[in-house]
C-alpha cells in the first residue's frame, strides 16, 4: 500500500472500533474526508452533524446538506448562536476558542441525545503549525477525536483521500467562519456578519474562486487570490465593487496588492487595525493607493 492508503485504513480501522461517531461537520474538505472514512467504517452508526449560526453562511450550510447526500451519511443540523456569548462578541485573541468550545459543545449534546459515543472533527496533521489556533485547545480540551491528525494525515493527503471518495470538495478553497473575516479587537455583530456574507456572495457570483472581504468597521478589504488579481484591478470590476459593496452597507472599499492571506486579521499576522489605515491596499472608492505603513506579512 502507498503511504496514503496505509494512512487512510489506520483512520478508517480506528473508527470501526468506536460505539458510533458523530463528524463536526461544515462541507469543507477535511470534515468530509472523515465523514465519508467514519461513513465507510461504520455505516448508519455515523452522523455528519453541522452547527448553523451566523458566522456559517447559508451558501455553506447548502454545500453541507450537498456533501452530506453526496456521501450517504445521516446528516442532523443543530443551532445556535455564539453571538449570545461576551467572550465571542469582544472578538479578543481567542476568539476562536470561544466559538469552538460552543460550536464542539452542540455536537456533544447532539452525540448524548443520539447515544453516540464519540465525537471527531476535522483537525488535519498540518493544522497545529499554521499559525495562531486557539481553536485547537477546544478540541483538545473537549476530548474530541480528530483521526486525521491522530494518523498523520495532511491536508495535501486529505485532498488526495477526497479524490478516492469521489467527493466533489476535494478542491474546494479552505472557508473560515465568517467572523474570521473581522480584525481582532472589533466586536463580532450581526450587522457586520451580514455584510459580510452579502459581500463575498457578490465576488462568488462573479466567478471568484479563492477570496475574502475583510470587515475594518466599515471599511471593506477585499482579498483575492494571486491568480486573479488582474481581474480584480480591471476598471470595470472598480466601479462594479465599489457600488455593490457601497449598497450592502460599506463606507469605503479597498483591494489588498498583497492578495488572499488566510490569518490576515488574526493576532500574530494582523496588518492593520480596525480603521485599516496600515493595509497596502488599492482603493477602489477612489484613485489613491493607500501604502501609509506596509504589511510585512
Amino acid at each position: 500500500m502507498t503511504p496514503v492508503e496505509t494512512k487512510l485504513e489506520a483512520a478508517r480501522a480506528d473508527l470501526a472500533d468506536r460505539d458510533g461517531a458523530l463528524v463536526a461537520f461544515s462541507g469543507g474538505v477535511d470534515s468530509s474526508v472523515v465523514a465519508a472514512i467514519a461513513h465507510d467504517a461504520l455505516g448508519a452508526d455515523a452522523v455528519a452533524c453541522t452547527a448553523k449560526s451566523e458566522t456559517l453562511p447559508e451558501a455553506e450550510l447548502e454545500d453541507a446538506r450537498r456533501v452530506a447526500a453526496e456521501i450517504g451519511i445521516r446528516h442532523e443540523i443543530v443551532s445556535f448562536s455564539e453571538l449570545e456569548s461576551d467572550d465571542f462578541v469582544e472578538n479578543d485573541g481567542d476568539r476562536c476558542y470561544h466559538c469552538r468550545t460552543m460550536r464542539l459543545g452542540e455536537m456533544l449534546e447532539t452525540a448524548k441525545r443520539l447515544d453516540i459515543g464519540t465525537v471527531c472533527d476535522g483537525t488535519n496533521a498540518d493544522d497545529p503549525g499554521a499559525g495562531h489556533r486557539p481553536g485547537l485547545q477546544a478540541v483538545e480540551e473537549l476530548d474530541v477525536a480528530s483521526p486525521l491528525l491522530a494518523h498523520d494525515i495532511t491536508k495535501d493527503e486529505v485532498r488526495e483521500i477526497a479524490e478516492r471518495y469521489d467527493l466533489s470538495v476535494a478542491d474546494k478553497p479552505s472557508m473560515a467562519c465568517l467572523s474570521s473575516r473581522i480584525p481582532t479587537g472589533v466586536s463580532v455583530t450581526e450587522e457586520r456578519l451580514t455584510r459580510v456574507e452579502q459581500a463575498e456572495a457578490v465576488l462568488r457570483d462573479w466567478g471568484f474562486d479563492q477570496f475574502r472581504v475583510r470587515d475594518h468597521d466599515g471599511l471593506a478589504r477585499i482579498e483575492v487570490a494571486p491568480d486573479e488579481l488582474e481581474v480584480a484591478l480591471d476598471p470595470a470590476f472598480v466601479e462594479a465593487a465599489r457600488e455593490a459593496l457601497s449598497d450592502i452597507g460599506f463606507e469605503h472599499v479597498t483591494l489588498d496588492l498583497h492578495g488572499y492571506r488566510t490569518g490576515s486579521v488574526s493576532p500574530e499576522t494582523d496588518g492593520a487595525d480596525a480603521s485599516g489605515r496600515d493595509v497596502v491596499s488599492a482603493n477602489v472608492d477612489g484613485a489613491s493607493v493607500d501604502d501609509d505603513v506596509p504589511s510585512t506579512d
